[in-house]
């Protein structure tokens, strides 16, 4: 048995760490709710770059490196590929697709922060969903323009802001009514792919909203990459099992 390093950042990630047993590692950045009932160990916080990962590996005896973290989290996702290299084993990566715009959607990409505010300027009342990178812009808010901003982060409305701490997955119904109370003009948001966040998607498409989607960042070559949970597990069957 090859033991096993699995770095979460996506709820895809919980799904296979309940199926890990007590050999194994589930390392989590601790900036959400860390789950008390798994089999396998759980350790929480950072490593100190990838020498630091590579170090822990070593000391571990890890075996595989497998990085399920989410697709934003380019840094991490370099150290880990970087770590898995100097520590000479293989880093295995868990890349769920994005989601493809339809026939009715107004999508309009963009690079980074700087071109996302550009694109609102002809907006009014924008609703963030990228995390809590728009927290720290709130003192840029033009005057016109009021900010929604939704993320695991809860804190005091401003004059021009509201901070919504909240945690998916979201419903239909739910988005169609946080839509419908906000009267926001336009949804900012990540290309995560994620299923649990998709609804906001659709109730968009159906108020005919424009949505910015801020670009996937490039992430690092790995020994192997996989796109759905199930074909991970497969591809896992020889490492976990006893000799």
């Amino acid at each position: 048995m090859t033991r096993i390093l699995l770095l979460g950042g996506v709820s895809e990630a919980l799904a296979i760490a309940r199926r890990l047993g007590p050999a194994h590692v589930y390392s989590l950045a601790g900036l959400g709710k860390v789950p008390d009932d798994l089999a396998c160990q759980v350790r929480v916080g950072g490593y100190g770059g990838a020498e630091g990962l590579a170090r822990f590996m070593a000391a571990e005896g890890i075996g595989l490196l497998l990085d399920a973290t989410h697709p934003y989290a380019a840094q991490i996702s370099r150290n880990a590929a970087a770590a898995a290299r100097l520590a000479g084993v293989p880093c295995w990566a868990l890349r769920r697709p994005g989601w493809q715009a339809g026939e009715a959607d107004d999508w309009r990409e963009v690079e980074d922060w700087q071109g996302l505010t550009a694109a609102l300027r002809a907006f009014r009342r924008p609703f963030f969903t990228l995390g809590r990178e728009p927290l720290e812009h709130l003192h840029e808010i033009p005057p016109r323009q009021h900010w929604t901003v939704r993320c695991l982060q809860d804190q005091p409305a401003g004059e021009r802001y509201e901070v919504i701490g909240a945690r998916g997955p979201f419903d239909l119904d739910g988005e169609r009514a946080l839509f419908a109370r906000l009267g926001s003009d336009v949804l900012v948001s990540k290309n995560s792919g994620s299923q649990s966040t998709e609804p906001k998607l659709q109730v968009a498409r159906e108020r005919g909203l424009p949505v910015l989607i801020l670009k996937r960042p490039d992430l690092p070559p790995v020994t192997r990459e996989f796109d759905s949970v199930e074909r991970l597990w497969q591809a896992l069957a020889p490492y976990l099992e006893t000799p």
